[in-house]
C-alpha cells in the first residue's frame, strides 16, 4: 500500500477555555452513565465528552460561529423525583454558556443548536455559578410542586461592571430575574465565583479582594483583602479563581502566584502559599476537601495536602508541567476507581492527571484533533478537502507515490506534487459541521448547524488554481432551512443523506442534466427514512439527557450505494435499502416494518410515484445493539454478486469492540463472531486512543486513531497467544486497571532515574524525565505484525522523516507470509486518512511544532535550557 505522508492541510485547534462535568461526584451506577464533560473553545465550539471506564470519548461538538468565544461552562442538574414502585426520573442535565457578553446560552445537546438566551441590563457577564443542592439531593425528592419548586436552581453571575445578578431557570426556562447586588463605583470587576453554601456567593475580584455576598439578602457579608501586589508588580491583585472546600474553607489563586486559604466562618486569612511564580488562573478542589489543586500562568500543575499535624497547615507535595502553555481551566471528576484531574489552556491539549494515585499512576494527554476527522477525499480526482471553522480547502495530489519512490533521473520536489486549487469561505455565522465531495471530484456539499450548500467543481486534470471553476448549486429549502449535522453523498453522486436535527434522516435523490456536468436536487424527491423504534421508557426520556443518546453519529453508504446504514450513541444500528418499483413486494412487508418504527408515517407514501426508494432493511431489527457508542461505520468494498452474497459492514466503538455485520442478514459474520473483544491482539487492547476512522484493502481493513494503524485480515483469524509465548518483545504498557488516566506506574519509575537510550550504534544515558511516557501513548515506535499460525514478529516500515509542510510518500514492506494482523505507532498526531487511488491513501498528520501558539511566560533560566 502506497502512503502520501502529508503534513500541508490546515487544522488550528481553539484553546481550551472552560470545562465543566455534569456531575463531578456520581452519587450511583445511573448518574455515572449519565456524566458528561464539556469543554468550551475559544472558536465558540462546546465539546461533549463521556469519561465512561475511562474512554475519554469525544462523542459530538456543538459548532460555534463568527467572533464567538465560550469562556464560562455550567451545568444545571435538576433534583430526581421519586414516582414510586421503585422508579425515578433523574433530574434533567442542562448545559449553559457565557461568552463575554451581557447574555447567557442554552444549549440543546441533541439538535447542537442554542436553546435559548437571556440578557439583563447588566454589563458583560465574565463569570457565573450555580446553586449548590447540598444534601437535599442524596435521595429523590417527593413529586409535591412546592417541595420541587424550592429546589430549583439559581444562576448567579459577576459583571465587569461589578454586579451580582441573578437567572431564574424554573419551569424548564431562562429568565433574568434580579441584579442582587449593583456596585456603586464600578472600578471592582467580577472575576470568579462560587458557592460556600445555597445562600452565601464567594467573588474573587480585581480590586484585591475575596468577597462574600448574600444572595437572598442581597448584601456583602465580608470584604477580605489580599493587600498590595509583591514589589515592582501592580497595584492591585486580580483574583483569578475562587473555590470552596466541604468544610466551608475558601481557597482562592491570584495574580501574584499566591494560593490563600480563608477560615469560612470568620472569613479571615489563615493560610497564604508562594507556589507558582506568575498568576494562578485555576483552582480545583477534590470531592472530600482533603487536596487542592492549582494551574497558573507558568505552565505549573501544582498538589496541596493539609497535614495532620498542630494547625493542619496546607503544603505543596508535588508540582509538575503537564501543558505547554497557561493552565487556563480546571476541574475535577471522581465516581467509582476514576479520580481525575482535567485541565486545559491555549495549547488546546486535555490533560488527564490522576487525583488520589497522583505520584503513582501516569497521567494522559489527549490531542486537540478531533475524535470525527474534517477531512475527506475525491479519490478519482486525487484531491484531499479539509474544512476548519468557516473556510474549505481543495488540495490536489498530482502523481502517485509509486512514480514518486522510483529513482529518476534529477531531483523532484515534493513540495510540487501538492496544489491547493481552491479555498472556499462559507457564508454565515455558525462553523462547518461536516463536508462531503464525490469520487469525481465534481460535487461538493457542506453542513452547518443553520445551512447546507452545495458547490458543482468543473475540472480536468488541474494544475493551477484557475483549472477549477466553481458555481453554486440550488439546494431545496427543504434541507437548507434546519442545517444539518452530517451529510454524506452516495459513491455514485445519485444521492445525498443527511441528518437533521440530531434525529432525522433525509435522503434526497440528485438528478443530473443530460450531458451530466449539472447538479440539481429536485424537492419533491427529498425523503424520510425511518429508523426502528427503540421503546424508552417514558420516565427515562424525561430525565437526564432525554433523547441525546438516540443522536446519529454515523452515515456510511455501501460501494454500489444499494445500502445506507446510521449508528447513534446509544450503539444502534440502522440499515436501509434500495429498491425499485419492479422490485417491491406486496405491502404485508412494508406495514410490518412500519409498525416497528418511530412514526406512525407509512413508508408506502414515501415510495408512491418514485422510481427508486429506500425503505428500512427487514432484517435490519435484528442486528445486534452495538455494546457502547460507535466510532466508526463503514462498509467494506465488497459487493453482493449472488443471491446468497451480502455487504460486510465494520462498527468499532469506544470500548474498542470490533463488530463485523452481514447487514442483509441481520447477523455478525463468522470472523466477528470467532474474534470477541478479548481475542484481540494484547497490543491493540493496550492502546489507549480511539478508533477515527477505517479504509478497506480487499479483506484487509486498516484502523486509525491519533496515534496508531491498524490492520485486521478478515479473511484469516488471529493468533491465538499462549502463556508465556507469542509475546516475546511485546510488554504490556499499561498495568493494573484504568483509572481514568494512564495507568500505573512501574516500581522503579516512581522516583527519577536515569536510563539507556539505543540511538543508532550508540547507547546513550538519558534522564527519565526525557522519555517519552506510556501515560500519554505508547512509547514503542515498532510496527508489530502477526500470522495465522507463528509468534508475533516485529518488522520496520521503510519510510523516512518528513519535514513540516511536505507530503512524503511511502511504501509499505511486504510480508514474505500474509499477516493476520498489523500496528504501527511511526505516525503521530493523525489528523484523518483518506483513499486516493486503489491501493494509494493520504495520512495527514497535524504535529503539535506546526501549529501557532501565543506567547507564554518563561521562568528564570529556561531560556538557556
Amino acid at each position: 500500500m502506497d502512503i502520501h505522508r502529508c503534513r500541508f492541510v490546515p487544522y488550528q485547534p481553539a484553546a481550551i477555555n472552560a470545562i465543566a462535568f455534569s456531575h463531578n461526584k456520581a452519587r450511583s451506577a445511573r448518574h455515572n452513565a449519565l456524566t458528561r464533560m464539556a469543554i468550551g473553545r475559544s472558536n465558540g465550539d462546546i465539546e461533549i465528552w463521556n469519561p465512561a471506564n475511562g474512554s475519554w470519548h469525544q462523542e459530538t461538538i456543538i459548532r460555534g460561529g463568527k467572533d464567538r468565544s465560550i469562556d464560562g461552562l455550567v451545568w444545571v442538574n435538576e433534583p430526581d423525583q421519586d414516582l414510586g414502585d421503585g422508579r425515578f426520573i433523574l433530574g434533567k442535565s442542562r448545559l449553559f454558556s457565557i461568552g463575554y457578553t451581557s447574555t447567557i446560552t442554552e444549549w440543546d445537546l441533541v439538535t447542537g443548536k442554542p436553546r435559548r438566551h437571556a440578557s439583563g441590563q447588566h454589563g458583560d457577564i465574565w463569570c457565573m455559578a450555580t446553586q449548590r443542592l447540598g444534601d437535599a439531593t442524596a435521595k429523590p425528592i417527593a413529586n409535591g410542586a412546592g417541595q420541587e419548586l424550592n429546589m430549583q436552581n439559581k444562576l448567579v453571575c459577576g459583571t465587569i461592571d461589578g454586579e451580582l445578578v441573578m437567572y431564574s431557570t424554573e419551569d424548564d426556562d431562562l429568565q433574568f430575574q434580579r441584579v442582587v447586588v449593583r456596585s456603586p463605583t464600578k472600578k471592582a470587576q467580577m472575576v470568579s465565583i462560587t458557592f460556600q453554601s445555597r445562600k452565601v456567593a464567594i467573588v474573587g475580584c480585581s480590586d484585591s479582594t475575596v468577597r462574600a455576598y448574600d444572595i437572598v439578602k442581597g448584601h456583602m457579608l465580608r470584604r477580605m483583602t489580599l493587600g498590595s501586589d509583591l514589589v515592582g508588580g501592580s497595584k492591585e491583585i486580580i483574583v483569578w479563581s475562587v473555590q470552596c472546600l466541604p468544610n466551608g474553607n475558601i481557597v482562592s489563586g491570584d495574580s501574584t502566584g499566591q494560593l490563600c486559604i480563608w477560615d469560612g466562618k470568620t472569613y479571615t486569612q489563615m493560610q497564604r502559599i508562594q507556589s507558582h511564580k506568575q498568576d494562578i488562573l485555576s483552582l480545583a478542589v477534590s470531592a472530600d476537601g482533603s487536596t487542592i489543586l492549582s494551574g497558573g500562568m507558568d505552565r505549573r500543575t501544582i498538589l496541596y495536602k493539609q497535614n495532620s499535624g498542630a494547625g493542619q497547615r496546607w503544603g505543596k507535595v508535588w508540582g509538575r508541567r503537564y501543558h505547554s502553555h497557561d493552565v487556563k481551566a480546571m476541574t475535577t471528576y471522581e465516581s467509582g476507581r476514576i479520580s481525575v484531574v482535567v485541565s486545559g489552556g491555549p495549547d488546546a491539549n486535555m490533560a488527564i492527571v490522576p487525583l488520589k494515585e497522583m505520584t503513582r499512576e501516569y497521567h494522559r494527554i489527549i490531542s486537540n484533533l478531533p475524535q470525527q476527522p474534517p477531512i475527506t477525499s475525491a479519490q478519482k480526482a486525487r484531491f484531499i478537502v479539509s474544512w476548519w471553522e468557516r473556510e474549505v480547502h481543495i488540495w490536489v495530489l498530482r502523481k502517485p507515490a509509486a512514480e514518486l519512490v522510483k529513482p529518476a533521473e534529477g531531483h523532484f520536489d515534493l513540495n510540487q506534487n501538492r496544489k491547493l486549487l481552491k479555498t472556499i469561505v462559507i457564508k454565515g455565522d455558525f462553523n462547518i459541521s461536516s463536508a462531503t465531495i464525490n469520487p469525481e471530484g465534481t460535487l461538493l456539499v457542506i453542513s452547518t448547524a443553520t445551512d447546507v450548500k452545495a458547490f458543482r467543481l468543473e475540472h480536468q486534470d488541474p494544475v493551477k488554481p484557475s483549472d477549477v471553476n466553481i458555481t453554486t448549486v440550488d439546494v431545496p429549502q427543504r434541507l437548507s432551512r434546519l442545517g444539518a449535522s452530517k451529510v454524506q453523498l452516495s459513491p455514485d453522486s445519485s444521492w445525498l443523506c443527511l441528518v437533521q436535527d440530531g434525529l432525522r434522516v433525509l435522503v434526497a435523490n440528485i438528478d443530473r442534466s443530460d450531458d451530466e456536468e449539472s447538479f440539481f436536487i429536485p424537492e419533491k424527491k427529498i425523503r424520510k427514512v425511518f429508523r426502528l423504534g427503540r421503546h424508552t421508557p417514558r420516565h427515562i426520556q424525561n430525565g437526564g439527557l432525554g433523547k441525546y443518546d438516540h443522536s446519529i453519529t454515523h452515515i456510511a453508504f455501501s460501494p454500489d450505494s444499494k445500502m445506507l446504514a446510521t449508528a447513534d450513541m446509544a450503539g444502534y444500528v440502522d440499515t436501509w435499502v434500495l429498491r425499485s418499483q419492479n422490485d417491491k413486494k406486496d405491502g404485508t412487508e412494508e406495514a410490518e416494518l412500519s409498525s416497528e418504527g418511530d412514526s406512525s408515517e407509512s413508508e408506502e407514501e414515501s415510495v408512491a410515484g418514485d422510481a427508486e426508494s429506500w425503505v428500512r432493511n427487514p432484517n435490519g431489527k435484528l442486528l445486534p445493539k452495538l455494546p457502547s457508542a460507535a466510532t466508526v461505520l463503514s462498509f467494506s468494498e465488497d459487493v453482493p454478486e449472488s443471491q446468497g452474497d451480502d455487504y460486510t459492514l465494520l462498527g468499532m466503538t469506544s470500548s474498542w469492540n470490533m463488530h463485523v455485520f452481514h447487514p442483509l442478514q441481520g447477523s455478525l459474520t463468522p470472523w466477528s463472531r470467532r474474534h470477541p473483544r478479548k481475542a484481540l491482539p494484547a497490543p491493540v487492547l493496550d492502546l489507549i486512543d480511539l478508533p477515527k476512522g477505517v479504509f478497506w484493502q480487499g479483506s484487509r481493513v486498516w484502523i486509525y486513531g491519533i496515534s496508531f494503524l491498524v490492520m485486521f485480515d478478515l479473511s484469516q483469524d488471529l493468533p491465538q497467544p499462549t502463556p508465556g509465548a507469542g509475546q516475546a518483545g511485546l510488554k504490556r504498557k499499561r498495568t493494573g486497571k484504568n483509572t481514568g488516566a494512564g495507568g500505573k506506574m512501574a516500581l522503579g519509575n516512581l522516583a527519577p532515574q536515569r536510563v539507556t537510550k539505543h540511538l543508532g550504534n550508540k547507547e546513550v544515558d538519558v534522564d527519565m524525565d526525557d522519555v517519552h511516557q506510556p501515560g500519554d501513548e505508547s512509547n514503542s515506535d515498532d510496527d508489530m505484525g502477526g500470522t495465522g499460525g507463528e509468534e508475533l514478529t516485529q518488522q520496520r516500515s521503510g519510510g523516512h522523516a518528513s519535514s513540516a509542510g511536505t507530503d512524503l510518500a511511502e511504501k509499505t514492506t511486504t510480508a514474505t507470509q500474509r499477516n493476520a494482523w498489523w500496528m504501527t505507532l511511526k505516525y503521530r498526531p493523525i489528523l484523518g486518512v483518506v483513499p486516493l487511488d486503489e491501493g494509494e491513501i493520504a495520512l495527514v498528520e497535524r504535529p503539535i511544532w506546526d501549529m501557532e501558539m501565543p506567547e507564554r511566560y518563561f521562568a528564570g533560566e529556561e531560556w538557556e535550557r
